[in-house]
């Protein structure tokens, strides 16, 4: 997988998480950011998460459980 960080329409940046096939996003910047560096930030707060990150599955009625 890889990040890709790029200018929007805006001129804020963004990132989104492409897939080892380089076609499918996987995840992408909930926001625009004014600095670069806040970008960067939140592709460093994602790196973070991988193996600690806790999974919640949402059940038919709506509730959630832990994995």
């Amino acid at each position: 997988m890889k990040f890709e960080l790029f200018h929007d329409a805006s001129s804020e940046w963004r990132w989104r998480l492409i897939a080892s096939n380089n076609v499918d996003i996987v995840a992408v910047s909930g926001e625009g950011y004014k600095a670069k560096a806040d970008a960067l930030n939140g592709i460093r707060l994602v790196r973070a998460t991988n193996d600690s990150t806790v999974v919640y599955e949402q059940k038919p009625d709506g509730t959630w459980f832990k994995h």
